[in-house]
């Protein structure tokens, strides 16, 4: 591994030691943080897990906003110039995540046209693709980005190559999908008979015969007891916790109600996210459902907007702290707020108050289906946004990703 690599995954490490450690080392929780940390240090999310197409409806984009966002996989940040925002600022802990937004950048910039881009992270699975990254995209990579992509893995080989292997086969959430996938087979199951589906109907009877009975055999039942084993998922040890006391069941309960909702809840053709789970891929029919910034109809818009993103190593509140107030319109967080401690979620709020512009919109996800901020964040810097409760549900219920437990909007309140 080269000096620039190295330098990458130490910062990563450090900045998610400092959002995940809560615990001494040599105690249980502690040694669970610390795995977990090691876990998440390399590529975690080869794609990202949020629905963009709900997002865009809940933050109305304007052509002057500014939007923050976490970068994880870059599809989304991508995906948002589609609304042709001002400018979007994706930042992220994981130095991986920034070195894949980077390479996504230079191959929409350089690459010839709709079908090489496509190729790229919609097919990433051909040997041309690495071609392309040597001939086209590579001059044009910053230098900690080109450093990641050609250190060496393993096996001997440039990470570059997992877009000739399949590249949504790798990363910690990769890898997860791929053992889920042998796991079934153990047990004579095929996690990819739902994408044969003919409508909805035969969707939930497959789930039925086939995918529910998974969560009855004793030896799956004992995994999902062991936090660990759901690190590929993004459930940090304290978010586990929190989650298996959420619903009577316990987290074999969450899970097969999570996965039910991915297998039925939405036409198999028009969910991207169901693809990726249970095809490991995405559709390779004309019409299939994709991401927005991988649709051709979207491709030269997109060429034209790259300038206007920006991806950078760096946690959304010291972001937001070096930042202007009232600079920015509207803050993506993913997740992040089931790591954060209550001083964490306060000082994350300060800042997003601080530099919230008139009508300042913000989203997050929980694992869990609860708000999270009430009673953690004071009444003093909460009580400058507007919560929209029915807005929320409403649009969670729309998310096609299907894993998490809940989808909230708050708006800066008016004056």
């Amino acid at each position: 591994m080269t000096r620039a690599a190295r330098a990458i995954r130490r910062e990563t490490s450090l900045g998610l030691n400092q959002a995940v450690h809560r615990n001494r080392a040599l105690s249980r929780a502690g040694l669970s943080e610390r795995l977990f940390t090691a876990a998440f240090s390399g590529l975690v999310y080869p794609q990202i897990w949020e629905d963009p197409v709900v997002d865009m409806a809940a933050l109305r984009l304007q052509p002057d906003d500014h939007v923050v966002t976490i970068a994880s996989g870059g599809c989304n940040a991508l995906s948002y110039l589609t609304a042709n925002p001002g400018r979007i600022s994706a930042v992220d802990l994981n130095g991986a995540h920034v070195a894949l937004g980077h390479l996504k950048l230079a191959a929409l910039e350089h690459l010839p046209d709709h079908a090489g881009f496509f190729g790229f992270f919609g097919r990433p699975s051909r040997p041309e693709n690495v071609t392309a990254y040597d001939d086209i995209i590579r001059p044009h990579l910053d230098p900690a980005s080109r450093a990641y992509w050609e250190a060496r893995r393993l096996d001997g080989r440039r990470r570059i190559s997992a877009f000739e292997t399949g590249f949504y086969r790798h990363g910690l959430l990769g890898r997860f999908i791929g053992a889920g996938h042998w796991l079934a087979r153990r047990y004579g199951c095929d996690l990819g008979a739902v994408l044969k589906a003919r409508d909805m109907e035969e969707q939930r009877a497959i789930f039925e015969a086939d995918l529910a009975p998974l969560f009855e055999k004793t030896f799956i039942r004992w995994l999902i007891r062991q936090p660990a084993s759901l690190y590929g998922l993004g459930i940090p040890p304290a978010q586990y916790v929190a989650l298996a006391g959420d619903e009577a069941g316990g987290m074999a309960a969450i899970l097969r109600h999570r996965l039910e909702r991915l297998a039925c809840g939405f036409p198999i053709r028009s969910n991207y996210f169901a693809w990726q789970a249970f095809g490991r891929a995405y559709e390779s029919a004309p019409d299939a459902s994709l991401p927005p910034y991988l649709q051709a109809g979207h491709y030269d818009v997109l060429r034209q907007r790259a300038g206007r993103l920006s991806f950078r190593q760096q946690s959304m509140t010291e972001f937001l702290r070096a930042s202007p107030a009232s600079s920015v319109d509207a803050v993506i967080l993913l997740d992040a707020q089931d790591w954060m401690t209550d001083a964490d979620l306060t000082d994350l709020w300060t800042q997003i108050t601080r530099t919230a512009r008139p009508g300042a919109r913000v989203i997050f996800r929980t694992a869990a289906d609860e708000r999270r901020l009430p009673g953690r964040v004071p009444d003093s810097i909460l009580g400058a946004w507007d919560y929209a409760e029915e807005e929320s549900r409403r649009l969670g219920e729309e998310d096609r990703s299907s894993i998490y437990g809940a989808f909230h909007l708050y708006r800066l309140a008016s004056a």
